[in-house]
């Protein structure tokens, strides 16, 4: 997934897309208002609330297992994780039901049905194309050990990109280290060049394992990656290739999904 700087955030594109969407959306709504003289405005603001609601629960329910894990991050929407179909369901029901058989109904329905078709379209553009990974790149273990990413082709693997000082990292690792313990493939955290000593620290105060922590004593490693933020997981297949990467925090559900995807590449 790319990412797009506000400043100094950066924002998913996907994400962006939705956005932006949701607010042709609602502009269009209060278009089809005045043209129609209905509240197809205030009828806009309920459908997109339900389908929202409807697109979360639909996605919780299709990967329950990882959310009945951690049942608290049902309510983490900043990670993502919508069913897209489902919540248009919902919202051309709301529509339907709120504003019966009108010209608004025609008009404000086939505008979230257009834009959610727009998105689903545009989604796919937005992400970046799969790279190889860069040849020769070593990573360290705590205990000094070298780790060559040349070595581990053959296999597909993950690698959380991360730092003791970002917001986002701390909240997943936990989620992360958890995960990598129980995954099918290799699932690495690879600290962005700070010092064993502050990771050791951390890890420790944290109650985190260290067997799947890298670091780059040589600050080579991760600037070759080009990770634009913190956190950046990147799925790596077995030829070598960043399949798709994730910008920012990520969910059980997320993870996990992901990898399952990446498990089914391998010839």
């Amino acid at each position: 997934m790319s990412s797009i700087p506000l400043g100094p955030l950066m924002l998913a594109s996907e994400r962006l897309a939705a956005i932006v969407c949701i607010a042709a959306f609602l502009f269009l709504a209060g278009r089809i208002a005045r043209r129609t003289q209905t509240r197809a405005d205030t009828v806009a603001w309920r459908a997109l609330l339900t389908g929202a609601v409807a697109a979360r629960a639909a996605y919780v329910l299709l990967h329950f297992d990882a959310y009945r894990a951690e049942p608290s991050s049902v309510f983490a929407i900043w990670q993502g994780g919508f069913a897209l179909w489902p919540g248009l369901a919902a919202a051309l029901a709301v529509i339907a039901l709120m504003l019966r058989r009108s010209r608004a109904t025609l008009a404000l329905g086939g505008t979230a049905v257009a834009l959610t078709l727009i998105m689903t379209l545009a989604v796919p553009m937005l992400r970046p194309a799969p790279r190889p990974l860069p040849a020769g790149l070593t990573l360290t273990t705590l205990d000094g050990r070298a780790v060559a990413l040349d070595s581990l082709r053959g296999k597909p693997f993950v690698l959380n990109v991360w730092a003791t000082w970002c917001g986002p990292c701390r909240r997943e690792m936990p989620m992360v280290t958890d995960v990598a313990r129980n995954a099918a493939m290799p699932v690495f955290l690879a600290n962005a060049g700070e010092d064993t000593a502050t990771i050791r620290r951390y890890l420790s105060e944290q109650g985190l394992p260290a067997d799947r922590v890298l670091t780059d004593p040589a600050h080579e490693a991760i600037p070759a990656l080009e990770t634009q933020a913190l956190p950046t997981t990147l799925f790596i297949d077995s030829s070598g290739t960043i399949v798709s990467s994730q910008v920012g925090e990520m969910s059980r559900a997320g993870l996990t999904a992901q990898i399952e995807s990446l498990e089914r590449t391998q010839p």
